[in-house]
């Protein structure tokens, strides 16, 4: 019985952990992306970059969010990629999970990282960071 308790205890804390971690936008350790590397052309003033999978439910209300920022902030782009098929870029950005979201300035920089389903208003936030002021 205490194994049983001590078990439950232990995934309960695990979750609460990952939970409290999930979707957060974080600083990111600036390595540049081309259009070249996305097979996609960069945004004008940022891009939005999605790495999906087939069976990811996340990522389809993921895709939604960053489509609907995009449309909503003009000179942004957005860019989804196969996780599955461009394991060399996976590997380079040490993706570890789907959805995982960067925030690229107008150059290709990496700005921001944010892996599972971030928020509407997150994104907005790193994209105010990412965009400069004109």
């Amino acid at each position: 019985m205490w194994v049983a308790l001590a078990t439950l205890a232990l995934g309960t804390v695990i979750g609460v952990m990952r939970l409290r971690r999930d979707g957060r936008v974080n600083d990111a350790d600036g390595d540049r992306l081309s259009a070249a590397d996305l097979g996609a052309a960069l945004g004008e003033k940022a891009t939005l970059v999605q790495f999906s999978t087939a069976f990811c439910q996340p990522c389809r209300a993921t895709r939604r969010v960053l489509a609907d920022v995009s449309a909503l902030v003009p000179g942004v782009g957005h860019v989804e990629i196969d996780a599955e098929s461009r394991l060399d870029l996976v590997r380079r950005l040490d993706i570890t999970r789907t959805p995982t979201v960067l925030v690229l300035d107008a150059a290709g920089g990496i700005v921001k990282k944010a892996s599972g389903q971030p928020r509407k208003a997150d994104v907005l936030a790193a994209l105010a960071q990412a965009v400069p002021e004109t």
